[in-house]
């Protein structure tokens, strides 16, 4: 019977309204789009391990965002049941899987609230029943990226589908000299130009690759490429001196995002000065809350932007 149920899932074509990439996933007659974000044009931190020593890798993936809660009503259907149909239409249409994993192996609490998630009522995820899976594939005009986060309650399944294409960038060399530098994770910093230069042309620099565990100051084990650069940066310049900004989005009051946000940025300049033997007279730290966003607080990909550290010159002598 639980054979039927899958095999039906997977003759049912629901197509998805606004697709990016054009990747056109079978859903069950009974699922109900909940909800859909789009943005022409941004990057999203797409997880490619599982939460580890108090941190996860994560990639950017740029381009037109979609992200899509969707509602299973009255399925029997267990979250890997759910899955497994649209795995199978993902390799299909020839889709890599980076990353695939269940509830504890993924990290679980952690984990989950790592991640961007469409709020209840839309999306629900129970922590002790979920799946991800994200996955890329070379399109056209450049990498294609699906994700998928599955998890159920006691009487309906619920999938959240986030599809990143390249459709609505600009081609290179089209983007504004004075526009926002690119944003990226991992190990790749947030601008194509060496670390000094960028970090002398803008004042600032994102240092985009750190890792806090969830709700929390403590800066996650690394190795994060960014403290390195700067620390060689100040070797070189002793006379500079630079602050550590730490940001948040707008969730929670201000006093306790300032709060955080400056807990942050300290717990960066302790790791500067105990790992790489930064001189502690160049660095200060500071928290500006959600009070200097770079991107809109209204979406996931937005907040997580925004939720930051940067590295500022001080020095007003060159």
């Amino acid at each position: 019977m639980l054979i039927r149920c899958v095999l039906l899932i997977a003759s049912l074509v629901f197509a998805l309204p606004g697709a990016v990439g054009a990747v056109p996933l079978t859903f069950p007659a009974n699922a109900t789009l909940m909800r859909e974000n789009s943005v022409a044009a941004d990057s999203y931190r797409l997880p490619v391990s599982t939460w580890e020593n108090g941190q996860m890798q994560t990639l950017v993936a740029k381009g037109h965002i979609t992200v899509q809660a969707w509602k299973l009503s009255a399925t029997g259907l267990t979250s890997l049941q759910i899955l497994e149909p649209l795995k199978r239409q993902l390799r299909d249409a020839k889709f890599q899987i980076m990353l695939e994993c269940e509830t504890a192996a993924c990290g679980g609490f952690d984990f989950r609230y790592g991640i961007e998630v469409i709020p209840e009522p839309d999306m629900h995820v129970d922590l002790g029943d979920f799946r991800f899976l994200s996955a890329k594939r070379a399109g056209a005009h450049g990498d294609e990226f699906v994700a998928l986060l599955i998890s159920r309650s006691k009487n309906a399944g619920y999938v959240q589908l986030t599809q990143i294409g390249t459709a609505d960038l600009p081609p290179p060399g089209d983007t504004q000299a004075d526009g926002p530098p690119p944003e990226a994770t991992g190990h790749t910093l947030p601008n194509d130009l060496p670390f000094a230069e960028t970090l002398e042309q803008q004042g600032f620099f994102i240092l985009a690759d750190l890792v806090f565990e969830t709700g929390s100051s403590r800066l996650g084990t690394g190795p994060f490429a960014s403290l390195k650069d700067l620390a060689n940066y100040l070797s070189a310049h002793p006379n500079r001196t630079v602050a550590l900004v730490g940001h948040t989005d707008s969730q929670g009051s201000l006093a306790n995002n300032i709060a955080l946000s400056k807990k942050r940025a300290q717990a960066v300049v302790k790791r500067l000065i105990r790992e790489f033997g930064a001189n502690k007279k160049q660095l200060s730290a500071e928290g500006n809350g959600y009070l200097s966003p770079i991107a809109s607080n209204l979406t996931e990909a937005g907040r997580a932007k925004n939720r930051r550290v940067e590295v500022i010159i001080t020095s007003t002598q060159p």
